[in-house]
């Protein structure tokens, strides 16, 4: 199995070749990149062109490993003991199976995303590496041992919020999803507006970039809150001269709530495009 792309998503070569090389290795791809840069797309957009299921697990900050493989519902069968169910009788119709469970136990390979990995705690992935190594792990309520019947395709992102144990980052294949550069960022724009006209565009990515080169930005804007703003955009029939007002009182774009996400970054950019504009 190689991935060669998709026509929905736009996949630089050096990405490919981590994808691949993580499935000839068998080893999970631990994907980083700004948010916003298709790290989660990515594990869709790879089972979509295999041809291969796609099971995601999203991490939270309260999120345990057990979870992913199995949980014992305690609660419900004293519940249902109380009630004289006689399925209490057996206790494996209390176990709820996790994710990396169904993974293990596809009829199938499929591709599994453990998403934002980073928002647990500290010791959630040294807590699956026995597992992810294995591809086995034991069920002590029924005494049943789970063996992976298929070695599935896993993808692990994160954002960067904690570091990651060096005993982890040994067992992947790493790859950081640089930002776009303008090129990439315009077949990306391509994939989702086939139609968009190329002095929008052009005068759209010059403002976007520019924004994002602002110092002191809290949150740079992302790919994904460009597309919005280029949706808002279109929606809205802006010409390209539109995004460059030469008012005071709109020194901003417009519709700029798509690319500045706090009164900090806004009042920073505003009064560094009057400054420009003053000293010109």
């Amino acid at each position: 199995m190689r991935f060669k792309g998709s026509s929905t998503y736009v996949a630089t070569d050096d990405l490919m070749l981590a994808v691949n090389a993580a499935i000839t290795l068998e080893r999970p791809l631990l994907v980083k990149g700004e948010p916003g840069t298709g790290k989660t797309k990515l594990a869709e957009e790879v089972a979509t062109a295999l041809g291969l299921p796609l099971l995601e697990w999203h991490i939270k900050s309260t999120t345990k490993a057990q979870q992913g493989l199995y949980e014992y519902d305690a609660v419900s069968r004293l519940r249902d003991s109380q009630l004289g169910d006689p399925r209490v009788q057996d206790i494996a119709n209390y176990i709820v199976r996790g994710t990396l469970w169904q993974a293990f136990t596809s009829d199938t390979p499929v591709v599994l995303l453990i998403d934002e990995v980073d928002k647990a705690d500290i010791e959630f992935p040294n807590d699956l590496l026995r597992e992810l190594d294995r591809m086995e792990f034991y069920v002590y309520e029924t005494r049943e041992l789970v063996r992976a019947k298929h070695r599935p395709i896993v993808f692990i992102t994160s954002n960067n919020e904690k570091e990651l144990p060096d005993a982890f980052l040994r067992r992947c294949f790493f790859h950081y999803i640089r930002f776009p550069d303008k090129e990439t960022m315009e077949r990306i724009v391509a994939v989702h507006f086939p139609g968009i006209k190329k002095a929008l565009l052009r005068e759209a990515l010059e403002v976007f970039f520019e924004i994002r080169d602002v110092p002191g930005l809290k949150k740079k804007p992302s790919t994904s809150e460009l597309l919005d703003w280029l949706k808002l955009l279109l929606a809205e029939d802006l010409p390209p001269e539109a995004l460059r007002s030469k008012e005071r009182k709109h020194l901003i774009p417009p519709l700029h709530g798509a690319l500045l996400k706090n009164e900090q970054d806004v009042h920073l950019f505003e009064r560094l495009v009057f400054m420009a504009r003053q000293s010109r």
